[in-house]
């Protein structure tokens, strides 16, 4: 299959294989970096956690960025102990951050640790100056979710920047992700969704269900083969 059909999505690109997706998503986020320093001085981003960007930020590393006008973000995060191994931000750090000439004021990683409430709240204020968002980076569950917006869940539909979540379906349940408005307020989206699992996801989209990733409206997504539906 060559092409692939998604309401609401900007664009859809299938790629062979994880290396080939994550080297061309990575290639996408040096040249959007590159566009918004030389048009407004600074490229502001947003990070998906989860296992499926880690390759992509392997390579991001060695491609030519002016990190030291780059300011990152966080497009969800696990109210788990700084450090925790589960954490979005420490994945983030040991795939791309801890591997580049980034000044640590750059940095803004969600307080997780203080509780959702807390932390949502203190992220919104630190996300007031950076709207919109130049990038956010998402990847996509099993079950449609993305960042952590689950479906069903009552932070789908909130209007606040950042919302508090309680009932993640996998542990940790509590959590702390940009709300829907911040994701589809940034100027540029992109999914990364690789392998089989996400399957049925995909297909639900394709017909028409409403599943959270689908509420990202003109977003880039990336596909491997493997999560192509039959």
């Amino acid at each position: 299959m060559t092409s692939y059909n998604l309401p609401n999505a900007k664009a859809v690109f299938i790629h062979d294989n994880l290396d080939d997706l994550s080297l061309a998503v990575a290639q996408r986020i040096a040249e959007l970096a590159s566009q918004a320093i030389a048009a407004h001085g600074v490229f502001h981003v947003a990070l998906a956690g989860g296992e499926t960007p880690r390759r992509c930020y392997e390579k991001l590393r060695h491609l030519p960025v002016d990190w030291t006008h780059v300011q990152v973000y966080f497009g969800d995060e696990r109210c788990l102990p700084v450090g925790d191994s589960q954490r979005n931000d420490r994945m983030a750090g040991e795939a791309l951050l801890e591997h580049i000439a980034i000044p640590p004021g750059n940095l803004h990683t969600i307080p997780a640790e203080l509780g959702a409430h807390e932390a949502a709240a203190r992220y919104a204020a630190v996300l007031e100056q950076a709207m919109p968002l130049d990038l956010v980076l998402l990847g996509m569950g099993e079950d449609g979710h993305t960042a952590s917006l689950f479906p069903d869940s009552p932070a789908m539909a909130s209007a606040a920047p950042v919302v508090a979540v309680f009932d993640a379906p996998k542990p940790p349940t509590e959590r702390v992700s940009l709300g829907m408005r911040t994701l589809n307020a940034a100027r540029c989206k992109i999914f990364l969704i690789t392998g089989a699992g996400k399957r049925g996801a995909l297909e639900q989209i394709a017909s028409g269900k409403l599943l959270p990733a689908a509420h990202v409206a003109a977003a880039e997504w990336h596909l491997d083969c493997a999560a192509l539906p039959a």
